[in-house]
């Protein structure tokens, strides 16, 4: 069977979501051909050679840039089964299916490609239509990622004014937690399954061997499995000592795992990304967070002290977000000296509700949603203060500007303070920010 598989967007990474499945294709015999479409495009020929076409959708952004890549597919070759697969495919399923799509894979899902690739090789393209969330074990292939654009065209470590060529991995898969909001909760509902250390370990030294110096474990929280994840990052350090990392890991399990945090620095970790998401303790308990403003403030002091960088998430604007309280979290943020570890896109993002969310449980959200959009997979939601949508508009305008003109995260915090602050009590100072060193960051702005 000859196999597309297609990635629209992945954070600005080589395509962790076509590279491992690729492995397990090629191994049971397909033929396998990987575009990603964020770099390249997508040529009729790639189509008219394919039996099977598979698009990784795991996120919103990349399903809402792949809706036109499927109706071209299925207009160029209408004789090809049609394939989604990741977080957003059985989620979005029946307008996904109105587009074409014949099988959709959630959760664990490269088992489920090699089984319908096997389907089709024996019979005739037309295999029946069918969802699969799978959430068994499967056995990892270490990631085949031949054919991919070279790691130097995706974003890098920005560290010192240099661009540091960066790779991706996984160590786990899904997250024990259940935050409303996230999207992984709806798939893998509390569970999470881990990686063999060594398939994490070739896939890390054949991106080392291609040229990168720093590698991003894209997990949902790095600590879900704590005791596997330092054995994993002390191994990596062993066998790479001069390649650094970066982590993702919740507020809750630093502070948990605190004692963890020098052992993260010794094996070469630079940045730890959390989702703090708000400094209103509201807020977090309505998001169901699991941890508090003051936890928070624990943990850039915990990172600080072990000399790790923080580098903050955040949702500002939500159905309960006042202006007083945006004002809140930015005195936050500059009080805290993390100006520059904060990607400016991450004060104008507006909180996003998809299908299946959590969110809808509250009662304050099912009756201010819209019924659901299919087209823009999101129940649309207006904020009972009309100023602040208009906020959140002007907000992602500024950055999209300022980010164009190659502003500095200072100065387009500066922007964003002014912006925020308009018509308020005369006399009001921009905040006072403090000279620091260079900040780590990836150079990928966007988070979803």
């Amino acid at each position: 069977m000859r196999v597309l598989l297609i990635s629209t967007y992945e954070l600005g990474r080589q395509p962790f979501g076509l590279a491992s499945p690729a492995a397990c294709l090629r191994a049971a015999g397909h033929r396998v051909d990987c575009l990603d479409c964020s770099l390249d495009p997508l040529t009729p020929e790639m189509i008219r050679n394919a039996g099977l076409i598979a698009f990784y959708l795991p996120m919103h952004t990349a399903t809402r840039m792949a809706v036109p890549l499927l109706e071209a597919s299925r207009a160029a070759n209408p004789e090809a089964h049609l394939c989604c697969y990741g977080l957003y495919s059985t989620m979005n399923a029946g307008y996904l299916r109105s587009l074409g799509v014949q099988t959709l894979l959630g959760g664990e899902f490269e088992d489920g490609l090699v089984e319908l690739a096997g389907r089709l090789d024996r019979t005739a393209p037309q295999t029946p239509a069918g969802d699969l969330v799978s959430l068994g074990r499967m056995r990892f292939h270490t990631p085949d990622r031949s054919g991919l654009p070279p790691l130097a065209r995706y974003a890098a470590l920005v560290k010192g004014g240099v661009n540091i060529t960066t790779g991706y991995t996984e160590a786990s898969r899904g997250c024990k937690h259940m935050c409303r909001h996230c999207p992984v909760v709806p798939i893998y509902q509390g569970s999470f399954r881990v990686v063999p250390v060594d398939v994490v370990l070739a896939d890390i030294a054949q991106q080392v061997d291609a040229g990168a110096r720093h590698i991003t474990f894209g997990d949902p929280d790095f600590f879900n499995g704590p005791t596997h994840a330092v054995r994993l990052l002390q191994a990596f350090h062993a066998a790479h000592p001069r390649v650094t990392c970066d982590v993702t890991i919740k507020i809750e399990h630093l502070l948990q795992h605190h004692e963890l945090l020098p052992v993260l620095v010794e094996n070469g970790c630079l940045l730890v990304t959390t989702a703090v998401e708000s400094v209103d303790d509201h807020v977090l308990a309505l998001l169901d967070k699991g941890h508090t403003r003051q936890d928070f403030y624990d943990a850039v002091t915990l990172c600080r002290n072990a000399g790790i960088t923080l580098t903050p998430t955040f949702i500002p604007f939500t159905p309960w977000t006042s202006l007083e309280g945006y004002r809140d979290l930015l005195r936050v943020i500059a009080g805290l000296d993390l100006v520059d570890h904060v990607a400016p896109v991450q004060l104008a993002l507006r909180l996003l509700i998809t299908a299946g969310s959590r969110l809808l449980e509250l009662p304050e959200i099912a009756s201010l949603v819209q019924p659901f959009q299919p087209a823009t997979l999101l129940y649309r939601w207006a904020h009972p203060d009309p100023s602040m949508d208009e906020l959140a508009n002007q907000m992602l305008q500024l950055v999209d500007r300022e980010q164009k003109r190659g502003s500095t995260r200072r100065d387009c915090f500066a922007r964003i303070w002014e912006l925020a602050h308009n018509g308020a009590t005369p006399g009001w100072r921009r905040p006072v920010l403090p000279a620091r060193a260079t900040i780590p960051y990836l150079n990928e702005p966007w988070y979803c």
